[in-house]
Protein backbone atom coordinates (compact mmCIF):
# COMPACT_ATOMS: atom_id res chain seq x y z
CA UNK A 1 0.00 0.00 0.00
CA UNK A 2 1.59 3.29 -0.92
CA UNK A 3 1.27 6.57 1.78
CA UNK A 4 -1.03 8.57 -0.66
CA UNK A 5 -3.61 4.94 -0.38
CA UNK A 6 -2.64 5.09 3.14
CA UNK A 7 -3.13 9.05 3.83
CA UNK A 8 -6.48 8.35 2.40
CA UNK A 9 -8.37 5.87 4.41
CA UNK A 10 -6.76 7.24 7.78
CA UNK A 11 -8.82 10.45 6.58
CA UNK A 12 -11.72 8.80 6.11
CA UNK A 13 -11.78 6.89 9.40
CA UNK A 14 -10.65 10.22 10.96
CA UNK A 15 -14.17 11.44 9.05
CA UNK A 16 -16.31 8.71 10.16
CA UNK A 17 -14.93 10.02 13.78
CA UNK A 18 -16.21 13.27 13.29
CA UNK A 19 -19.63 11.76 11.49
CA UNK A 20 -19.90 10.15 14.90
CA UNK A 21 -19.44 13.90 16.96
CA UNK A 22 -21.94 15.29 14.46
CA UNK A 23 -24.38 12.48 14.99
CA UNK A 24 -24.42 12.28 18.59
CA UNK A 25 -24.55 16.10 18.36
CA UNK A 26 -27.87 16.36 16.77
CA UNK A 27 -29.20 13.78 19.20
CA UNK A 28 -27.89 15.40 22.34
CA UNK A 29 -29.10 18.63 21.54
CA UNK A 30 -32.34 18.03 20.19
CA UNK A 31 -33.25 15.58 23.54
CA UNK A 32 -31.81 17.60 25.92
CA UNK A 33 -34.23 18.97 28.73
CA UNK A 34 -34.62 22.35 28.59
CA UNK A 35 -35.48 22.62 32.15
CA UNK A 36 -32.38 20.57 33.32
CA UNK A 37 -30.44 22.97 30.97
CA UNK A 38 -31.56 25.85 33.02
CA UNK A 39 -30.88 24.70 36.54
CA UNK A 40 -27.38 24.00 35.25
CA UNK A 41 -27.08 27.58 34.23
CA UNK A 42 -28.45 28.94 37.54
CA UNK A 43 -25.02 27.02 38.81
CA UNK A 44 -23.23 28.37 36.83
CA UNK A 45 -22.16 25.96 34.46
CA UNK A 46 -21.66 28.13 31.22
CA UNK A 47 -21.87 25.80 28.21
CA UNK A 48 -25.37 25.47 29.58
CA UNK A 49 -26.17 28.52 28.42
CA UNK A 50 -25.02 28.03 25.08
CA UNK A 51 -26.71 24.65 24.35
CA UNK A 52 -30.08 26.85 25.76
CA UNK A 53 -29.10 29.33 22.74
CA UNK A 54 -28.31 26.97 20.31
CA UNK A 55 -32.06 25.39 20.92
CA UNK A 56 -33.73 28.56 20.65
CA UNK A 57 -32.83 28.99 16.65
CA UNK A 58 -33.85 25.23 16.06
CA UNK A 59 -33.49 25.57 12.29
CA UNK A 60 -29.89 27.06 12.68
CA UNK A 61 -28.89 24.11 14.70
CA UNK A 62 -29.84 21.31 12.70
CA UNK A 63 -29.09 23.11 9.42
CA UNK A 64 -25.85 23.21 10.59
CA UNK A 65 -25.05 19.98 11.93
CA UNK A 66 -26.43 18.14 8.87
CA UNK A 67 -24.78 20.29 6.67
CA UNK A 68 -20.99 19.19 8.60
CA UNK A 69 -22.44 15.56 9.08
CA UNK A 70 -22.91 15.55 4.82
CA UNK A 71 -20.19 16.80 4.43
CA UNK A 72 -17.90 14.46 6.43
CA UNK A 73 -19.62 11.58 5.33
CA UNK A 74 -19.71 12.33 1.59
CA UNK A 75 -16.02 12.94 1.87
CA UNK A 76 -15.59 9.47 4.04
CA UNK A 77 -17.12 7.86 1.26
CA UNK A 78 -15.02 9.30 -1.76
CA UNK A 79 -11.54 9.10 0.03
CA UNK A 80 -12.52 5.34 0.65
CA UNK A 81 -14.05 4.53 -2.61
CA UNK A 82 -11.04 6.03 -4.30
CA UNK A 83 -8.43 3.78 -2.45
CA UNK A 84 -10.46 0.82 -2.63
CA UNK A 85 -10.63 1.33 -6.65
CA UNK A 86 -6.61 1.67 -6.86
CA UNK A 87 -6.32 -1.97 -4.67
CA UNK A 88 -9.25 -3.98 -5.61
CA UNK A 89 -10.69 -2.09 -9.21
CA UNK A 90 -13.80 -1.70 -10.23
CA UNK A 91 -15.06 -3.91 -7.90
CA UNK A 92 -13.51 -1.43 -4.92
CA UNK A 93 -16.52 0.33 -5.36
CA UNK A 94 -18.53 -2.63 -4.11
CA UNK A 95 -16.05 -2.78 -1.33
CA UNK A 96 -16.02 0.58 -0.68
CA UNK A 97 -19.82 0.81 -0.34
CA UNK A 98 -19.87 -2.24 2.15
CA UNK A 99 -17.06 -0.66 4.11
CA UNK A 100 -18.45 2.73 4.38
CA UNK A 101 -22.30 1.97 4.77
CA UNK A 102 -21.58 -0.41 8.23
CA UNK A 103 -18.64 1.88 9.18
CA UNK A 104 -20.91 4.95 8.85
CA UNK A 105 -24.01 2.90 10.58
CA UNK A 106 -22.28 1.52 13.62
CA UNK A 107 -19.89 3.59 14.60
CA UNK A 108 -20.82 7.11 12.81
CA UNK A 109 -25.02 7.15 13.88
CA UNK A 110 -25.51 4.01 16.08
CA UNK A 111 -22.98 4.22 18.49
CA UNK A 112 -23.05 8.02 19.13
CA UNK A 113 -26.44 8.64 19.04
CA UNK A 114 -27.33 5.68 21.30
CA UNK A 115 -24.59 7.06 23.89
CA UNK A 116 -26.33 10.88 23.24
CA UNK A 117 -29.84 9.63 24.30
CA UNK A 118 -28.88 7.76 27.91
CA UNK A 119 -26.32 11.30 28.33
CA UNK A 120 -28.19 14.18 26.33
CA UNK A 121 -27.31 16.68 28.85
CA UNK A 122 -23.75 15.35 29.31
CA UNK A 123 -22.70 15.62 25.77
CA UNK A 124 -25.07 18.64 25.01
CA UNK A 125 -22.89 20.28 27.07
CA UNK A 126 -19.69 18.42 26.00
CA UNK A 127 -20.25 19.43 22.13
CA UNK A 128 -21.55 22.88 22.63
CA UNK A 129 -19.11 24.82 22.32
CA UNK A 130 -17.45 23.28 18.88
CA UNK A 131 -20.81 23.00 17.64
CA UNK A 132 -21.80 26.98 18.34
CA UNK A 133 -18.59 27.46 16.42
CA UNK A 134 -19.60 24.98 13.41
CA UNK A 135 -23.16 26.69 13.34
CA UNK A 136 -21.53 29.95 12.86
CA UNK A 137 -19.34 29.30 10.16
CA UNK A 138 -21.96 27.27 8.18
CA UNK A 139 -24.85 30.30 9.23
CA UNK A 140 -24.72 31.72 5.78
CA UNK A 141 -25.25 28.63 3.74
CA UNK A 142 -27.90 27.42 6.21
CA UNK A 143 -29.41 30.44 5.70
CA UNK A 144 -29.22 30.17 1.90
CA UNK A 145 -30.93 26.31 2.31
CA UNK A 146 -33.65 27.60 4.95
CA UNK A 147 -34.57 30.09 2.26
CA UNK A 148 -35.03 27.72 -0.66
CA UNK A 149 -36.81 25.37 1.60
CA UNK A 150 -39.08 27.71 2.74
CA UNK A 151 -39.88 28.43 -1.09
CA UNK A 152 -40.28 24.93 -1.73
CA UNK A 153 -42.90 24.40 1.08
CA UNK A 154 -44.71 27.71 0.21
CA UNK A 155 -45.25 26.11 -3.50
CA UNK A 156 -46.85 23.08 -1.59
CA UNK A 157 -48.97 25.56 0.34
CA UNK A 158 -46.83 24.79 3.35
CA UNK A 159 -46.13 28.10 5.47
CA UNK A 160 -43.70 28.08 7.97
CA UNK A 161 -43.39 32.08 8.75
CA UNK A 162 -46.06 31.74 11.65
CA UNK A 163 -45.44 28.36 12.78
CA UNK A 164 -45.12 27.18 16.50
CA UNK A 165 -45.77 24.48 18.75
CA UNK A 166 -48.84 23.13 18.63
CA UNK A 167 -48.49 22.54 22.30
CA UNK A 168 -48.99 24.92 25.08
CA UNK A 169 -46.27 24.54 28.12
CA UNK A 170 -48.86 23.46 30.33
CA UNK A 171 -49.86 20.49 27.54
CA UNK A 172 -45.90 19.69 27.52
CA UNK A 173 -45.84 18.96 31.09
CA UNK A 174 -49.10 17.57 31.49
CA UNK A 175 -47.55 14.77 28.51
CA UNK A 176 -44.35 14.75 30.27
CA UNK A 177 -45.97 13.64 33.87
CA UNK A 178 -48.19 11.19 32.42
CA UNK A 179 -45.32 9.79 30.02
CA UNK A 180 -43.45 9.29 33.43
CA UNK A 181 -46.39 7.72 35.15
CA UNK A 182 -46.54 5.47 32.69
CA UNK A 183 -43.19 4.08 32.88
CA UNK A 184 -43.47 3.53 36.76
CA UNK A 185 -41.27 6.67 37.92
CA UNK A 186 -44.21 9.48 39.04
CA UNK A 187 -46.55 7.45 41.28
CA UNK A 188 -50.75 7.98 40.51
CA UNK A 189 -50.82 10.84 43.73
CA UNK A 190 -48.42 12.57 42.70
CA UNK A 191 -49.32 12.51 38.78
CA UNK A 192 -52.92 13.80 39.85
CA UNK A 193 -51.71 16.24 42.21
CA UNK A 194 -49.45 17.66 39.37
CA UNK A 195 -52.08 17.50 36.72
CA UNK A 196 -54.72 19.63 39.35
CA UNK A 197 -52.44 22.28 39.52
CA UNK A 198 -52.06 22.61 35.43
CA UNK A 199 -56.14 22.80 35.82
CA UNK A 200 -56.34 25.45 37.74
CA UNK A 201 -56.12 28.18 35.12
CA UNK A 202 -58.85 25.27 32.36
CA UNK A 203 -61.79 25.23 34.98
CA UNK A 204 -64.39 27.82 36.49
CA UNK A 205 -65.44 27.38 39.38
CA UNK A 206 -69.15 26.28 38.62
CA UNK A 207 -67.08 22.95 37.72
CA UNK A 208 -65.83 22.29 41.28
CA UNK A 209 -68.79 24.16 43.34
CA UNK A 210 -70.98 22.56 45.92
CA UNK A 211 -74.41 23.30 43.95
CA UNK A 212 -77.56 25.08 45.47
CA UNK A 213 -79.09 22.05 45.84
CA UNK A 214 -76.05 20.43 48.37
CA UNK A 215 -75.55 23.60 50.28
CA UNK A 216 -76.28 24.10 54.10
CA UNK A 217 -77.67 27.23 54.58
CA UNK A 218 -79.46 28.83 57.95
CA UNK A 219 -82.31 30.26 57.92
CA UNK A 220 -82.49 34.01 59.69
CA UNK A 221 -85.30 33.09 61.83
CA UNK A 222 -84.56 30.33 63.57
CA UNK A 223 -84.44 30.71 67.13
CA UNK A 224 -80.25 30.49 68.29
CA UNK A 225 -80.05 27.45 69.66
CA UNK A 226 -82.00 25.66 66.85
CA UNK A 227 -79.25 27.33 65.07
CA UNK A 228 -76.39 25.95 66.88
CA UNK A 229 -77.78 22.50 66.57
CA UNK A 230 -77.92 22.52 63.01
CA UNK A 231 -74.49 24.01 63.14
CA UNK A 232 -73.10 20.98 65.10
CA UNK A 233 -74.55 18.21 63.27
CA UNK A 234 -73.81 19.77 59.77
CA UNK A 235 -69.98 19.77 60.26
CA UNK A 236 -69.07 22.75 58.65
CA UNK A 237 -67.64 25.70 59.93
CA UNK A 238 -69.18 28.89 57.84
CA UNK A 239 -72.59 28.24 56.73
CA UNK A 240 -74.37 30.99 54.47
CA UNK A 241 -77.75 32.53 56.32
CA UNK A 242 -80.95 33.91 54.36
CA UNK A 243 -83.92 35.59 55.15
CA UNK A 244 -87.57 35.27 53.66
CA UNK A 245 -86.52 32.83 50.39
CA UNK A 246 -83.33 30.81 50.29
CA UNK A 247 -81.85 33.27 47.50
CA UNK A 248 -81.63 36.06 49.78
CA UNK A 249 -78.44 35.66 51.87
CA UNK A 250 -77.97 38.01 54.37
CA UNK A 251 -74.64 36.79 55.11
CA UNK A 252 -71.87 34.28 56.29
CA UNK A 253 -72.30 32.65 59.94
CA UNK A 254 -68.65 31.54 61.24
CA UNK A 255 -68.91 29.16 63.86
CA UNK A 256 -66.56 30.75 65.99
CA UNK A 257 -68.33 33.86 65.86
CA UNK A 258 -71.18 31.91 67.38
CA UNK A 259 -68.44 30.37 70.18
CA UNK A 260 -67.56 34.04 71.20
CA UNK A 261 -71.72 35.39 71.66
CA UNK A 262 -72.57 31.96 73.19
CA UNK A 263 -69.28 32.97 75.64
CA UNK A 264 -69.93 36.94 75.74
CA UNK A 265 -73.28 35.87 76.73
CA UNK A 266 -72.37 33.43 79.77
CA UNK A 267 -74.28 30.55 77.56
CA UNK A 268 -77.58 32.71 77.27
CA UNK A 269 -78.63 31.73 73.64
CA UNK A 270 -81.76 33.61 73.72
CA UNK A 271 -79.59 36.62 73.79
CA UNK A 272 -77.74 35.64 70.68
CA UNK A 273 -78.50 37.74 67.61
CA UNK A 274 -77.55 35.45 64.60
CA UNK A 275 -77.86 38.23 62.00
CA UNK A 276 -75.56 40.24 63.70
CA UNK A 277 -72.91 37.74 64.07
CA UNK A 278 -72.98 37.09 60.00
CA UNK A 279 -70.14 38.33 57.78
CA UNK A 280 -70.69 40.20 54.35
CA UNK A 281 -71.74 37.39 51.53
CA UNK A 282 -68.71 37.50 48.90
CA UNK A 283 -70.58 36.58 45.35
CA UNK A 284 -68.34 35.44 42.33
CA UNK A 285 -69.70 35.46 38.65
CA UNK A 286 -69.52 31.41 37.86
CA UNK A 287 -66.80 32.11 34.88
CA UNK A 288 -64.18 33.01 37.34
CA UNK A 289 -61.61 30.62 36.43
CA UNK A 290 -60.37 28.01 39.67
CA UNK A 291 -56.67 30.16 39.65
CA UNK A 292 -58.38 33.37 39.94
CA UNK A 293 -60.30 32.36 42.63
CA UNK A 294 -58.03 30.39 44.53
CA UNK A 295 -55.30 34.22 44.35
CA UNK A 296 -58.43 35.87 45.62
CA UNK A 297 -59.28 33.70 48.58
CA UNK A 298 -55.51 34.51 49.46
CA UNK A 299 -55.54 37.84 48.82
CA UNK A 300 -58.98 38.53 50.74
CA UNK A 301 -58.24 36.20 53.40
CA UNK A 302 -61.89 34.98 53.15
CA UNK A 303 -62.61 30.91 52.66
CA UNK A 304 -65.96 30.75 51.46
CA UNK A 305 -67.54 32.77 48.67
CA UNK A 306 -71.33 32.22 46.88
CA UNK A 307 -71.22 31.40 43.02
CA UNK A 308 -74.09 33.61 40.79
CA UNK A 309 -74.89 33.33 37.30
CA UNK A 310 -75.63 36.18 35.02
CA UNK A 311 -78.49 36.99 36.33
CA UNK A 312 -77.77 37.25 39.52
CA UNK A 313 -78.87 34.11 40.62
CA UNK A 314 -77.07 31.49 43.67
CA UNK A 315 -75.63 28.91 42.01
CA UNK A 316 -73.87 27.17 45.20
CA UNK A 317 -70.76 28.12 46.93
CA UNK A 318 -67.02 27.30 47.00
CA UNK A 319 -64.47 27.31 49.40
CA UNK A 320 -61.08 27.46 50.03
CA UNK A 321 -60.98 23.55 50.70
CA UNK A 322 -63.17 22.96 47.30
CA UNK A 323 -59.59 24.01 45.51
CA UNK A 324 -57.40 22.67 47.20
CA UNK A 325 -59.14 19.17 47.04
CA UNK A 326 -58.93 19.64 42.81
CA UNK A 327 -55.33 19.37 43.66
CA UNK A 328 -54.29 16.99 46.05
CA UNK A 329 -57.73 15.01 46.39
CA UNK A 330 -60.27 14.63 49.06
CA UNK A 331 -59.16 15.93 52.44
CA UNK A 332 -61.33 14.75 55.59
CA UNK A 333 -61.39 15.69 59.36
CA UNK A 334 -62.84 14.06 62.33
CA UNK A 335 -65.93 15.61 61.48
CA UNK A 336 -66.37 14.84 57.70
CA UNK A 337 -69.18 12.24 56.72
CA UNK A 338 -67.68 9.72 54.64
CA UNK A 339 -69.73 9.80 51.59
CA UNK A 340 -70.54 6.44 49.64
CA UNK A 341 -70.02 8.07 46.16
CA UNK A 342 -68.88 5.20 44.66
CA UNK A 343 -69.75 1.12 45.68
CA UNK A 344 -67.58 -1.01 43.57
CA UNK A 345 -68.58 -4.53 42.91
CA UNK A 346 -67.41 -7.80 42.42
CA UNK A 347 -68.42 -8.15 38.91
CA UNK A 348 -66.36 -5.08 38.17
CA UNK A 349 -69.28 -2.50 38.34
CA UNK A 350 -69.64 0.28 40.47
CA UNK A 351 -72.76 2.13 41.53
CA UNK A 352 -72.17 5.67 42.08
CA UNK A 353 -73.82 8.65 42.60
CA UNK A 354 -75.70 11.09 40.53
CA UNK A 355 -74.21 13.96 42.01
CA UNK A 356 -70.84 13.14 41.55
CA UNK A 357 -68.62 15.11 39.70
CA UNK A 358 -66.89 13.81 36.10
CA UNK A 359 -63.64 14.58 37.21
CA UNK A 360 -63.67 13.05 40.52
CA UNK A 361 -64.73 9.95 38.98
CA UNK A 362 -62.29 10.00 36.07
CA UNK A 363 -58.99 10.77 38.75
CA UNK A 364 -60.37 7.81 41.10
CA UNK A 365 -60.43 5.15 38.20
CA UNK A 366 -58.13 6.59 35.76
CA UNK A 367 -60.86 6.93 33.47
CA UNK A 368 -61.04 9.82 30.41
CA UNK A 369 -64.94 10.37 30.28
CA UNK A 370 -65.65 13.77 29.14
CA UNK A 371 -66.81 16.80 31.34
CA UNK A 372 -67.15 19.27 28.65
CA UNK A 373 -70.99 19.06 28.42
CA UNK A 374 -71.88 17.89 32.27
CA UNK A 375 -70.20 17.78 35.32
CA UNK A 376 -71.70 14.79 37.18
CA UNK A 377 -72.20 11.59 35.93
CA UNK A 378 -76.25 12.25 36.00
CA UNK A 379 -75.80 15.05 33.63
CA UNK A 380 -73.39 13.20 31.40
CA UNK A 381 -75.87 10.43 30.84
CA UNK A 382 -78.78 12.95 29.98
CA UNK A 383 -76.88 14.90 27.72
CA UNK A 384 -75.75 11.62 25.92
CA UNK A 385 -79.05 10.15 25.93
CA UNK A 386 -81.18 12.98 25.53
CA UNK A 387 -83.42 12.79 27.41
CA UNK A 388 -84.76 11.77 31.36
CA UNK A 389 -83.97 8.18 31.64
CA UNK A 390 -86.10 6.02 33.44
CA UNK A 391 -85.47 3.66 36.18
CA UNK A 392 -83.75 0.27 34.76
CA UNK A 393 -82.96 2.07 31.29
CA UNK A 394 -79.51 0.99 30.14
CA UNK A 395 -77.45 3.65 27.82
CA UNK A 396 -73.96 2.72 25.96
CA UNK A 397 -71.50 5.32 25.26
CA UNK A 398 -67.75 6.19 25.82
CA UNK A 399 -66.65 2.82 26.61
CA UNK A 400 -69.03 1.80 29.61
CA UNK A 401 -72.60 0.88 30.39
CA UNK A 402 -74.58 3.17 32.40
CA UNK A 403 -77.53 1.72 34.08
CA UNK A 404 -80.16 4.12 35.92
CA UNK A 405 -80.93 2.42 39.38
CA UNK A 406 -82.06 5.55 41.26
CA UNK A 407 -84.29 8.00 40.50
CA UNK A 408 -86.24 10.68 42.68
CA UNK A 409 -88.36 12.62 40.16
CA UNK A 410 -86.45 14.41 37.50
CA UNK A 411 -83.03 13.50 39.31
CA UNK A 412 -80.91 10.27 38.37
CA UNK A 413 -79.55 9.73 42.26
CA UNK A 414 -77.89 6.56 41.08
CA UNK A 415 -76.26 4.82 38.43
CA UNK A 416 -74.39 1.54 37.96
CA UNK A 417 -71.55 1.93 35.22
CA UNK A 418 -69.46 -0.89 33.79
CA UNK A 419 -66.73 -0.77 31.59
CA UNK A 420 -67.53 -2.51 28.33
CA UNK A 421 -65.10 -5.34 28.29
CA UNK A 422 -66.16 -6.02 32.26
CA UNK A 423 -69.77 -6.45 30.66
CA UNK A 424 -69.12 -8.27 27.60
CA UNK A 425 -67.22 -11.37 30.01
CA UNK A 426 -70.75 -11.01 32.15
CA UNK A 427 -72.66 -11.45 29.47
CA UNK A 428 -71.48 -12.73 26.14
CA UNK A 429 -69.79 -11.03 23.38
CA UNK A 430 -73.13 -9.51 22.22
CA UNK A 431 -74.63 -6.18 23.49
Amino acid sequence: MTLALGIMLGAALGLIILSAFFSGSETALTTSSRARLHELEKRGIRSAGKVLRLKEQPERLIGGILLGNNLVNILASSLATTALLQLFGDTGVVWATLAMTALVLVFGEVMPKTYAIVYPERFALAVAPAIQFVVRVFAPIVMGVEVIVRRVLSLFGVDLTNATNILSPQEEIRGAIDLHHKEGSVVKTDRDMLGGVLDLSDLEIADLMVHRTKMFTIDAEMPADHVISELLKSGFSRAPVWRGNQDNIIGILHAKDVLASMQAHKGDMNKIDIPALCSKAWFVPDTTTVKAQLSAFLRRKVHMALVVDEYGEVMGLVTLEDILEEIVGDIADEYDVVSADIAREASGSMVVNGTLQIRDLNRANDWNLPDDEANTIAGLVIHEARMIPEKGQAFTFHGFRFEVVGKKRNQLTRLRITPLSAYKEKTGPAL
